[in-house]
């Protein structure tokens, strides 16, 4: 399995592409290694995705807004089906944790505030 950095993500987490091409129109899979501690701020998605976890324990919370008190705590082996356009956030709270992601592309994110987006922060950077 060939784990790349993903300019969406921060820094530390990776992206494994399975099937497909996830920035082509068709089905994908990927998976998705996040160490420990790290939170990938509300977001969403314009595709409707299933997530498999894989190992760890995968939080996640739905809203516009990050809130450490409202994630679910999902072990190996659960399967969540998020709609598409649904505002939502991760914390690898407990460490490390995989998942499999199921789609219909082309994969697209966008972070609800602009200053929690990586892939803005690395073209001011570059300024």
């Amino acid at each position: 399995m060939a784990w790349q950095p993903f300019p969406a993500f921060p820094p530390g987490a990776r992206l494994a592409v399975m099937v497909g091409h996830p920035a082509e129109p068709g089905p994908y899979v990927v998976r998705v290694k996040v160490p420990g501690g790290t939170r990938l701020m509300p977001h969403k998605h314009p595709e409707d995705r299933i997530y498999t976890v894989m190992s760890g324990v995968f939080y996640i919370g739905l809203g516009e807004s990050f809130d450490g008190d409202k994630v679910s705590a999902y072990p190996p082996g659960s399967v969540i089906v998020l709609p598409g356009e649904t505002w939502h956030f991760h914390w690898a709270k407990a460490g490390e944790y995989v998942t499999q992601v199921s789609a219909i592309g082309p994969l697209g994110l966008e972070y609800h505030d602009d200053k929690d987006d990586p892939r803005l922060r690395a073209v001011a950077e570059q300024r």
